[in-house]
């Protein structure tokens, strides 16, 4: 489960990053695991998010089948909807299979 703190600087726009270079999930075709690097950037409003609850919700993925479009756009919604930031932006750098590496970026708008 997502948790939150109370921003210590509301007042004020700034970003913050958090990268996660173990992120897996699972294929749903093949059920191949798939290894990705979530990036996710956001400038706070009245909530960020705690990082070891971060890190148990990205491991929740580990047996789930699903499509790196489809994570990465579950991965804004959620985590958007769980601190309800200014701004946020996922990155989901997935690791090469068959030759081909996918980058998937999924934003929010700028309030």
């Amino acid at each position: 489960m997502l948790e939150t703190f109370p921003n210590p600087a509301p007042q004020r726009d700034y970003t913050i990053t958090h990268i996660f270079p173990e992120f897996t999930s699972v294929c749903p075709k093949t059920g191949h695991p798939d290894f990705a690097e979530i990036t996710l950037e956001y400038i706070p409003d009245q909530l960020c998010i705690e990082l070891k609850a971060l890190k148990l919700y990205y491991n929740g993925f580990r047996d789930k089948g699903i499509f790196y479009e489809a994570v990465t756009n579950q991965l804004l919604d959620e985590l958007a909807a769980c601190c309800s930031p200014r701004w946020m932006r996922v990155t989901a750098e997935f690791n090469v299979r068959g030759g081909i590496g996918s980058v998937i970026v999924a934003e929010t708008p700028t309030s």
